[in-house]
């Protein structure tokens, strides 16, 4: 699994790097000062989770994972530990305060999820005004576009994000997402039940009672999908 430390401490990245040497299924495969540093390392080596802090010169950590469009695993590391509920609130792994202690880092290790196929979007970082999620793309029940916005729906929440649904469509599994019309991608796994609409057009009900409505040609699309 590649790991990228960021952190604007030379010390601690060289600390974090001498404690993860007894995680053999950790790679490090590069190592960020800034925020900046990290976008561009993060672009080049693709890195499966992220040793991340939080206070650095220019971006912090949470501004890093707003402009990312694919997100790392995150496990936070930082010298404070008054943030921690914000990161979890946001999604992260784990919160590690420093000095890193080796019990809580191998911990921390141990929430690692096992790697996912490349290119597809695995998680979103999402930032409304003061709140934040780090989301599973398997969380995300419906995806719906505002114009060049689009509205998830995950939980009880319906943020919105400044992304294309056809921007997002190409990044979603299709064995799991199916775009229902111009407006709604639905995930398959959240569809309770399903109804005749006007026109041969079928209605998709998800869990948690709201409904999709798709045209003849969607619904056409959808009983293949879903057919034996």
């Amino acid at each position: 699994m590649k790991a990228l430390i960021v952190d604007d401490e030379r010390i601690a990245r060289k600390e974090l790097r001498r404690l993860l040497a007894s995680h053999p299924e950790i790679e490090i495969v590069g190592e960020a000062r800034t925020g900046e540093e990290a976008l561009a390392l993060i672009n080049r080596k693709v890195p499966d989770v992220l040793f991340l802090d939080i206070h650095m010169p220019g971006l912090s950590g949470f501004d890093l994972l707003q402009e990312l469009d694919d997100v790392p695993q995150v496990i936070f590391t930082t010298a404070y530990d008054n943030h921690a509920l914000k990161a979890f609130d946001a999604g992260a792994l784990d919160y590690l305060v420093k000095p890193v202690v080796p019990k809580r880092l191998a911990a921390a290790v141990t929430k690692l999820h096992p790697l996912t196929t490349p290119g597809r979007l695995n998680q979103v970082f999402v930032k409304d005004n003061e709140r934040c999620w780090l989301i599973p793309v398997s969380d995300i029940f419906l995806l719906e576009s505002e114009g060049n916005y689009t509205r998830l729906y995950f939980g009880k929440d319906r943020p919105l994000i400044p992304r294309s649904l056809s921007a997002l469509h190409e990044r979603l599994d299709p064995a799991i997402f199916f775009r229902a019309g111009r407006k709604h991608i639905v995930n398959l796994a959240y569809v309770d039940g399903v109804q005749e609409g006007v026109g041969a057009g079928l209605h998709i009900r998800l869990k948690g009672g709201l409904t999709v409505e798709m045209s003849r040609r969607q619904s056409v699309l959808f009983r293949e999908a879903l057919s034996l």
